[in-house]
């Protein structure tokens, strides 16, 4: 019994060992900022900032090599929040704003072809080849990539309905508010 026990402990001993070494020697470092960018932004994987995914973009963003202004879903908010984490000027947004969305499909005029399915890149759209496709609402971002590769145009875009799980509280105004003239009743008080 006393020879288990003593067995175990020296293999517990060695494999810790082992396990301390391999931290030190292969040690990921991993960019603090760009972790902060890239939970700020939207997640869609659209690739409209000109990067495949949101990862890469936020790595280009804490590198300096992009601007903080490229990302289309994250909108305005985004633009926002990554300026104050960063320290930067706020920038308007490099294209027009969308509403959210999400893509439905025609049932009637869907083909089955899987091309809307092999471009979606977080595999919102299920279904099997000749068969019927459908988009999973909740896991849909609205890139809109499913949308040129549809053979029979049977995708469209549906804007998403402002719920309680999805509202959010709009950002104060960045215009500065127009002085109020004075009126005799202001200046008697």
């Amino acid at each position: 019994m006393l020879i288990a026990i003593l067995a175990i402990a020296a293999l517990a001993g060695v494999f810790g060992l082992l396990l301390g070494y391999s931290a030190i020697r292969f040690r990921v470092e991993g960019d603090p900022i760009a972790d902060q960018i890239d939970s700020l932004l939207p997640q869609t994987q659209c690739g409209h900032c000109g990067y495949p995914g949101c990862r890469p973009y936020a790595e280009a963003v804490a590198q300096g090599e992009a601007e903080i202004n490229q990302c289309v879903p994250g909108g305005e908010t985004t633009v926002l929040a990554l300026a104050d984490l960063l320290g930067r000027e706020v920038v308007p947004l490099d294209a027009e704003e969308k509403q959210p969305s999400v893509a439905v499909i025609d049932p009637l005029s869907c083909i089955g072809c899987t091309l809307c399915q092999q471009t979606c890149p977080v595999d919102a759209i299920v279904g099997a080849a000749r068969q019927l496709h459908g988009v999973l609402a909740v896991n849909c971002t609205g890139c809109e990539l499913c949308l040129p590769p549809c053979p029979v145009d049977c995708i469209r875009m549906v804007p998403v309905t402002e719920d309680i799980p999805r509202w959010r509280w709009p950002y104060p105004s960045r215009a500065i508010p127009a002085a109020v003239p004075p009126t005799p009743e202001r200046e008697a008080a």
